[in-house]
């Protein structure tokens, strides 16, 4: 289980006070982007993270931290 960041965190990063995203919504962005990463790093030849950080976290940091943002349609 991850505790940091915390859903909420990422939920009130991605939406918004009037339309906020829904637990399912985050829970897809965060396996598509964990994806990406995993595919980038298979492609670089890159086994493992620094810090033996999962890859899943990477991507819950990098859409806290706004490296990551999503295009509603």
């Amino acid at each position: 289980m991850i505790n940091e960041p915390s859903v909420d965190a990422l939920i009130r990063k991605l939406g918004t006070n009037e339309e906020p995203i829904s637990r399912y919504e985050l829970c897809v962005i965060i396996a598509k982007r964990t994806r990406q990463i995993i595919e980038q790093m298979q492609s670089a030849g890159v086994t493992e993270l620094p810090g033996k950080q999962k890859e899943i976290v990477l991507a819950c940091n990098e859409i806290l931290n706004g490296k990551y943002i999503v295009a509603k349609d």
